[in-house]
C-alpha cells in the first residue's frame, strides 16, 4: 500500500494595481531532502493531526514567514494528486493576498532566501509541480494529476 502525505502549499501574492499582474513570494529550499536549491512557494508543510487545511496554512505562514493570517484568508486554487515514486501526495494549494506582518525567513536552516517575482517572470528553478499548480490557477483548473516515476 502506498504512503500518503497531505502537505499544503501557500501562494503569497501581491496584486499590482493597474496592470493586472501580481508578484509571488518564493523561497529557495535547503536542507529539506526535497527540492533543495530549487524555488518553492513561500511556505508549505504537512497538515498535523486534527488540523484543518486552512489552519495548517495559517500555522505554516506563521512558522516559516513570521506573518499572521486567519484561516478564512486562504483561497483554495487547485488540488494536485502527485505520485512521486512510492509516495503519493495529496496537495491542496491556496492563495493568500491579505496578511499581517512583513514576510521574513523564520526557518533559516530550511530556507536559503526569499524573493518576490513577477508572475510572468518566475525562475527556471521553480519546482515543476508548483509551476503546474500556477498554470492550473491561471486557467481555473481545480484538479491535476502529476506523476513522476523514480
Amino acid at each position: 500500500m502506498p504512503k500518503f502525505c497531505v502537505p499544503v502549499a501557500v501562494v503569497v501574492l501581491i496584486e499590482r494595481p493597474g496592470d493586472g499582474g501580481a508578484q509571488l513570494l518564493l523561497q529557495r529550499r535547503q536542507n529539506t531532502g526535497f527540492g533543495d536549491g530549487m524555488w518553492d512557494f513561500a511556505c508549505s508543510g504537512h497538515v498535523e493531526e486534527g488540523e484543518s487545511l486552512t489552519d495548517a496554512c495559517s500555522r505554516e505562514c506563521r512558522e516559516e514567514l513570521g506573518i499572521s493570517a486567519s484561516p478564512d484568508d486562504f483561497e483554495f486554487i487547485t488540488f494536485i494528486y502527485k505520485r512521486d515514486g512510492a509516495v503519493t501526495y495529496v496537495n491542496p494549494y491556496f492563495v493568500l493576498r491579505r496578511y499581517e506582518g512583513e514576510p521574513h525567513i523564520s526557518e533559516p536552516f530550511k530556507c536559503a532566501e526569499l524573493g518576490w517575482f513577477d508572475e510572468c517572470a518566475l525562475p527556471a528553478e521553480l519546482l515543476p509541480d508548483r509551476r503546474e499548480a500556477l498554470a492550473a490557477y491561471r486557467v481555473g483548473r481545480p484538479f491535476i494529476q502529476y506523476v513522476r516515476e523514480k
